[in-house]
């Protein structure tokens, strides 16, 4: 059949003109096709030309975009005039299937112009980017010509009488429309822009974030088509697999979204609230948060509307589809035929396209809803913080002392509620979307099916109330289970703490039990949520059973629907299901967040510093700092005022009063200063602070010495009274020094995390000359060698943990560093001994400080420093009760003086006893080099391993990296699900495989069914919804009961591994981390890896049965199976890759900002005495900031990734739709069958994004599995020994008699040994001493009698016995040691004595009677009973000690090793101690290790070592008499 343009029908005269040419209908279509060519033929030399060579430099610089004016609608008119040219083109199709022979003209201009309106899409994009707007005349001439050649068909339709009865018409009046509007776009953008015809075109750059190539995020800035698919992402998502995403690669924010630019919004929309008339009323926070955030939520809920509207084309469509599967009829003009309006929309296939534009568009539209929501969200969260922060930076003191604002109060608010706010903005638009959505529906059903569908939807709503209690018993639930794991927590971290101790004493059983119950309990509370979890989600396919039903009861009523309606009301029922199911949920969090605002909205009117202080000077000094800091600040154009946070914060500082006299620096008058309770502190203060001297504040603890120093710095309430600060005349001195800073060091040392460097230049400009001499002063070179990098290690929180002095010193540190005219050091001897106190007092304060001239204010206990002050403030009760110099007392208040001169001696006292000891600081260092001793070694192991790893797997060619980071983690899943029991392994898969095939069998049968129409269904089909539901449940329940089986297998063989590991295995593995085994992965494990893997089975298992019930019914569309396939594995392993990675950075980027938030809230009254107000803001603002970006990107990976599954849902709908008409042309499947294919197809469109999306966290939380299985691979210690525990005798040690066998001892077969070939004999009985210097093998001979350490040479033999082969909880249940450091467990004072309830209350008196305790003890409430808190906090360290006296006395064993069990104890108790050891244990061997040599002078046998070798075996007395013996030597330097 020949093709021509006209058509070549004989009868016709297709090209006769009699009638004038533009009757000629022919002609005017062809005359329509002139524009359609004369733009393409401009535009594609352009567009190849021109672009050609520059296209991939487009790409790179996005500093050229620009959005030219009407740029959104100039898209959304550019698609709707494809969508009109499409069905065009459709309309030309069918007509021309009636006519007799081809007819070109009927559809080729609509082909035409569908290409041309691409290509002017194209090219304007390209305009655009380069920011070429000269070209847009092209364009203009091509709207004007094409508005013009449709105008003349639309007259000559209007002069033939084709009415809007006939489609044609329709289209075309569309078209000319469309034309006009595009027409009136580009002139508007020339009349802007003024070029093309204008001599001077305006000039315009791109928005200022395009300009700093810093920004990644593009989505505000790219065109209309990026922006709804996410193109823009294609880049970073691909790139991912080459290399892994980092914090550089994803940039900066866009300032708009940036946590100050939305912190500025809200905080004017909370602060316009405030109203002069009632200042006391609080602002709301609901409408600050709907001025500054709620245009885009509206915006958001339109999409949303639309989305959902869309939505019911769906069944709509199907219905059609399966009624319209044949139909014809005719109409005539200009020789050609004229099809009917409705008409169109009754040809299948017409419908079937139509099916497809609208699930894309739909999808589209809920994607831009949810990008927008999260958007905001994120944003409200950015400004939330910034809010609490500012707020914290101005807490008053109090609040913090008197406990109205805790730590935790304030990480909840930033780690918790904020959240929770955000996610109730994410889940918004559902509020009111849902309600909608489900009137309407229930209305189709009812135009579908009559009475009987308001059957079916009154069942729908009376079970959302039960939704919802189900929902609130869920909550109820999931807080037990989280008490019970904060409680197991606390057990476990108890345990690892004191683990040294339970192993010495065997007691590890009996404390892995109360772990388990407490654990068992918390099982008890998952398997409720479990079951409830499955209930409320059983709900949903019994509303699927329910429409079933309903059906059944229409079909008795009368003849019944015809398939095409039962279909498409099965479609309506699966759109209903989500609303219902969600709208629990939704309610739930809008409660959740009603709580939260109203924290929020209390802790935002809590109580302020007092703005009366002296911080309110003038402005000048933020500002500098803030530029020296950060360079200059962002100051946005239009108002560079509003731009700099500092301006806008701070309060406006009064003018200083000249203070009377000139060489005062503080001066209080008449001061009466409060910590919030009406009573007042500190009363009747009157003192002067002397400029460039050193004062001394002395007084007796609780005096009020710390209160007055936080007084000056305007931290307390002022009752009354004045505090002065002297201002400096010349403006040099301002500069030269910080005027308004002041260093403080307070007496709770305080750090950031951050490098040791940082905490100490503490954001000053880099000396190295200065920043030696402090490091010296404080001698913290020692410390800092120690450290693995030196003073580039991180400390604080999450660093590593140093002691008290440490801390304590880098604090100081920092203050002398600053450069303040004032110094404040809060006690900053008494974390320290009396060596290094000495050193920072000559060193720092009296060299250091007072060679600058500084004014330094020390307040301490040591009074021997006074002779040094040059001003003395002695206080008494919160008064000063002398002030002047130490002259003027020794004259004036002679009692006083004596006073001090006693406690001097005493102090030398001390001191003689402090000399005589290890000095503290060198046993703080020797805990921090075994700490690292021993980590590096495991370091050392550990990067073996990894090398040899990464040997394996560098096989030069990038394909092996991609391919690990693409790979699903296999063999961990298999462990996990193993972990969790075959048995219940198969039964979950039977069950889930069971299930869907019922469901599949229900459809099944209602598809025949509609077809046949036949009554003896229904029994078969009732008996089908039956099992639906029973299996329904049952298989929810399987999952999440593996889940359980796996979580309790995982957590029991964690505990017992660690606790039988052996005690080096604590050494080298860091508390943190093992405790992070036990709170985090286990939580994951618990309550995380369940639902995913249901959701993940059951999403993948609908997709799978949907496809191969549609390939079934029509075979055809196997065909494009392959391909949509091929693209869905490839977006899948793309995705998964990078939503790793993003997940990855938003977590490790939400930690520091945590941490910052904590941190500031402790170190408040140093970051303001300091000043540092705005840089801490700054840093925030930062962290916050770089935490938004990652989440931004996650959830816009997110969108990228639904929108790429739900097009292929949608091409998968088409494909069915087409397969099926084609299909059915051959007269293969029924009707029905059509309908349950489509259906069918329709669901796929919702599930196959959540495959991925559960792909890729499971593949996330898997990695909580492959860290505990890390573990469970440790070595455990050999508990089983070669003799059976039966054939040691019940009173073994009877005598305690030791014989030590060429003995040689390492921690570790890669570590050198700590003893060498040591020999020795113990009498039973006997008194034995061993000393050494540090490091030279004495506690690890402790550790060696209980076996805990490597003995791979020689042996121990106790009273016959070698310890070796002894099962090693009979030896150490045999034998009791005193350690160095006092460990008491929470609970009762009996459970600390024994924990395994075997003696009787009298032997516990007796012991405690022996320590020393009894009348402590029977005077606390309960007596044996009474409470210890964790880590005995409540009893002091000395008391802590003595009951661990006791503790080894009430076991009664006949031998008894002390591991240097005096050292942190006063002179009273230790004597005590001594004499308590000679009479209780008089006929027992007793082994001491001691610091302190004095202690065993009169020892029977004293063992010397030196370097792991014993070098001297004697009695006491005899060693002291060789003049040249280590022991005498020991002695004298000691002495």
């Amino acid at each position: 059949m020949a093709l021509s343009f006209c058509g070549n029908d004989a009868t016709e005269k297709a090209y006769s003109v009699e009638g004038g040419v533009l009757n000629n209908g022919c002609f005017v279509d062809a005359l329509n096709l002139v524009p359609h060519v004369f733009l393409l033929f401009i535009t594609f030399p352009i567009l190849f030309i021109g672009w050609g060579s520059q296209s991939s430099k487009v790409q790179i610089h996005h500093n050229t975009w620009l959005h030219f004016p009407g740029h959104n609608l100039r898209w959304i008119l550019t698609f709707s005039l494809l969508f009109v040219h499409v069905c065009e083109f459709a309309e030309g199709i069918v007509s021309n299937e009636v006519m007799k022979t081809n007819h070109l003209h009927l559809f080729m201009p609509a082909f035409m112009g569908f290409i041309a309106a691409t290509t002017s899409v194209v090219y304007y994009h390209n305009i655009e980017t380069s920011n070429f707007p000269k070209l847009l005349l092209a364009l203009f001439i091509y709207w004007v010509l094409a508005f013009i050649t449709k105008s003349i068909k639309l007259w000559k339709f209007a002069a033939f009488k084709v009415g809007p009865k006939h489609l044609r018409f329709c289209i075309t009046a569309l078209l000319v429309l469309l034309y006009g509007l595009l027409m009136a776009v580009e002139i508007n953008v020339i009349r802007v822009r003024k070029y093309v015809f204008f001599a001077n075109p305006q000039k315009v750059k791109p928005p200022e974030d395009l300009q700093d190539l810093g920004v990644r995020f593009l989505q505000p800035f790219v065109n209309l088509l990026s922006k709804a698919t996410y193109w823009w992402m294609n880049p970073l998502i691909i790139g991912a697999h080459k290399r892994p995403i980092e914090l550089k690669k994803i940039g900066k924010l866009p300032i708009a979204m940036r946590a100050l630019t939305n912190y500025l919004r809200l905080k004017d929309a909370y602060e316009d609230q405030r109203v002069t008339e009632d200042p006391d009323r609080a602002p709301s926070i609901w409408r600050s948060m709907y001025r500054a955030f709620g245009r885009p939520i509206l915006l958001s809920s339109t999409f949303r509307y639309l989305a959902d509207l869309l939505g019911f084309a769906g069944p709509l469509c199907i219905s059609g589809i399966v009624q319209h599967l044949n139909n014809t009829s005719d109409d005539f003009y200009f020789g050609v035929y004229f099809m009917s309006s409705t008409e169109l929309l009754q040809n299948a296939s017409v419908l079937a396209v139509l099916l497809f534009l609208a699930l894309v568009l739909q999808r589209t539209f809920l994607q831009a809803s949810y990008y927008v929501t999260i958007e905001t969200g994120i944003n409200l969260r950015g400004a939330l913080l910034a809010m609490i922060y500012n707020k914290i930076l101005r807490l008053s003191t109090s609040n913090m002392s008197m406990g109205e604002m805790t730590l935790g109060q304030i990480n909840n608010l930033v780690a918790i509620e904020t959240n929770q706010l955000m996610w109730f903005l994410f889940l918004c638009p559902n509020l009111w979307a849902m309600p909608v959505q489900i009137v309407m529906g229930v209305i189709l059903l009812y135009y579908l099916l009559g009475y009987s569908a308001l059957i079916g939807a009154s069942v729908i709503v009376l079970l959302a109330p039960v939704q919802y209690l189900i929902a609130t018993k869920l909550a109820d639930t999931q807080k037990n289970t989280l008490d019970h794991s904060t409680d197991r927590l606390k057990k476990t971290t108890e345990i690892l703490k004191g683990i040294k101790l339970l192993k010495l004493y065997a007691w590890e059983n009996i404390f892995c039990d109360s772990v388990e119950e407490t654990r068992g309990k918390e099982l008890t509370s998952l398997k409720t949520f479990a079951l409830y979890t499955s209930m409320s989600s059983k709900i949903e396919p019994l509303h699927q059973v329910l429409q079933d039903t309903f059906v059944t009861h229409h079909f008795i009523n009368e003849s019944g629907p015809s398939s095409s309606e039962a279909f498409a009301a099965l479609a309506l029922f699966h759109i209903l299901v989500t609303p219902l199911f969600l709208l629990s949920t939704v309610v739930r969090f809008a409660v959740k967040a009603l709580v939260s605002v109203q924290k929020l909205g209390e802790f935002l009117q809590s109580d302020e510093i007092g703005d009366d202080s002296w911080r309110n000077g003038d402005m000048s000094y933020p500002l500098d700092t803030c530029k020296k800091h950060f360079g200059a600040v962002t100051i946005n154009r239009k108002q560079p005022m509003r731009y700099q946070m500092d301006n806008y914060e701070h309060p406006t500082r009064r003018q200083m009063r000249p203070a009377e006299t000139e060489d005062v620096a503080v001066k209080v008058s008449n001061g009466f200063f409060t910590w919030g309770s009406n009573l007042s502190t500190l009363s009747d203060i009157n003192i002067r602070i002397p400029t460039g001297q050193l004062t001394m504040i002395v007084g007796q603890v609780g005096c009020g010495k710390s209160s007055l120093l936080l007084a000056m710095l305007g931290e307390m309430q002022t009752i009354s009274g004045k505090v002065y600060w002297k201002t400096e005349e010349s403006d040099e001195d301002i500069r030269s020094k910080n005027r308004y800073s002041v260093a403080y060091a307070t007496q709770k040392s305080w750090l950031l995390n951050a490098t040791v460097e940082e905490n100490i230049t503490f954001g000053s400009p880099f000396s190295k000359q200065r920043y030696k001499a402090v490091i010296e002063a404080c001698s913290l070179q020692p410390d800092i060698d120690l450290l693995p990098f030196g003073d580039q290690t991180e400390i604080g929180e999450r660093g590593i943990n140093l002691s008290g002095g440490q801390r304590q010193r880098i604090c100081v540190a920092r203050a002398l560093y600053q450069n303040t005219n004032i110094v404040f050091l809060d006690d900053p001897f008494s974390a320290l001994d009396i060596h290094l106190s000495d050193h920072l007092m000559q060193e720092g304060i009296l060299k250091f400080l007072q060679d600058d001239k500084r004014t330094v204010v020390l307040v301490t206990h040591k009074l021997q420093y006074l002779i040094h002050a040059d001003w003395i403030i002695a206080m008494k009760d919160g008064s000063v009760l002398r002030e002047g110099t130490l002259k003027d007392i020794q004259t004036h208040d002679v009692e006083l003086y004596d006073h001090w001169k006693t406690l001097m001696n005493r102090q030398d006292h001390e001191l003689e006893k402090d000399t005589e000891l290890d000095s503290q600081t060198t046993l703080e260092r020797k805990t921090l080099r075994r700490a690292f001793y021993s980590r590096d070694a495991k370091n050392q192991i550990d990067d073996e391993d990894e090398e040899e790893e990464e040997e394996e797997e560098d096989d030069d060619n990038f394909s092996t990296t991609t391919n690990r980071r693409s790979k699903i983690p296999w063999k961990v899943c298999w462990r996990y699900l193993s972990s969790g029991g075959f048995f219940m392994v198969f039964l979950m898969v039977s069950s889930k495989l069971l299930k869907h095939s019922v469901m599949v069998a229900i459809d099944y049968w209602l598809a025949i069914w509609t077809s046949s129409k036949n009554k003896y269904y229904l029994p078969v089909f009732v008996i089908l919804c039956g099992a639906g539901i029973t299996l329904c449940l049952i298989t929810s329940l399987t999952v999440e009961f593996l889940g359980l089986s796996a979580a309790t297998s995982l957590h029991h063989n964690l505990l017992n591994k660690i606790i039988h590991a052996p005690i080096r295995f604590f050494d080298i593995t860091p508390l943190g981390q093992i405790l992070n085994r036990f709170s985090a992965d286990t939580n994951i494990i618990d309550q995380h890896i369940p639902p995913t893997l249901e959701s993940l089975t059951r999403s993948t298992l609908l997709c799978l049965s949907a496809i191969g019930v549609i390939s079934c019914i029509t075979p055809i569309f196997l065909v494009a199976l392959v391909p949509l396939a091929v693209a869905f594995y490839f977006i899948q392993k793309y995705f998964r890759v990078a939503s790793k990675d993003l997940q990855d950075l938003d977590d490790s980027t939400q930690l520091p900002l945590l941490c910052h938030f904590s941190e500031t809230a402790e170190g408040l009254t140093t970051i303001r005495a300091f000043r540092h107000e705005a840089r801490f803001k700054q840093r925030m603002l930062e962290l916050t900031d770089t935490n938004n970006t990652a989440y931004l990107f996650l959830s816009a990976a997110n969108r990228w990734l639904e929108v790429r599954t739900d097009y292929l849902g949608a091409v998968i709908v088409l494909s069915a739709a087409v397969a099926s008409i084609c299909s059915f042309s051959y007269g293969l499947p029924a009707g029905g069958l059509v309908g349950l294919g489509l259906t069918y197809a329709l669901t796929v469109t919702n599930y196959l994004n959540w495959v991925v999306r559960n792909l890729a966290d499971l593949e996330v939380q898997m990695a909580a599995v492959k860290k505990v299985n890390s573990f469970l691979s440790t070595e455990s210690e050999n508990y089983e020994g070669s003799m059976d525990a039966s054939q040691v005798p019940e009173d073994w040690p009877q005598h305690g008699e030791i014989k030590i066998q060429d003995l040689c001892v390492r921690y570790d077969p890669m570590l050198k040994p700590v003893l060498k070939h040591v020999n020795a004999y113990i009498d039973p009985g006997q008194k034995v001493g061993i000393c050494g210097r540090t490091g030279s093998g004495k506690s690890s001979l402790s550790l060696a009698f209980f076996n805990m350490v490597d003995m791979f040479e020689g042996r121990i033999i106790i009273d016959g016995i070698d310890i070796c082969k002894l099962p090693l909880q009979t030896l150490r249940s045999r034998l009791s040691i005193i350690l160095q450091d006092p460990v008491l467990f929470s609970g009762s004072v009996r459970f600390n004595l024994d924990p395994e309830r075997t003696c009787t209350d009298d032997r516990l008196w007796e012991a405690l009677e022996i320590a020393q305790l009894k009348n402590m003890v029977k005077a606390l409430p309960g007596g044996l009973d009474a409470v210890v808190t964790e880590g005995g906090e409540n009893f002091s360290v000395g008391q802590r000690q003595l009951f661990c006296l006791a503790r080894a006395f009430v076991r009664k064993s006949s031998i008894l090793i002390m591991d240097e069990a005096t050292a942190s104890i006063d002179m009273a108790t230790e004597n005590i101690l001594q004499k308590v050891v000679m009479t209780a244990f008089a006929d027992r061997t007793v082994v001491t290790i001691a610091h302190l040599v004095s202690s065993i002078l009169d020892a029977e046998q004293v063992l010397v070592f030196s370097s792991g070798i014993l070098v001297e075996c004697d009695s006491g007395p005899n060693l002291l008499a060789q003049e040249d013996s280590l022991f005498s030597v020991l002695v004298r330097t000691h002495k």
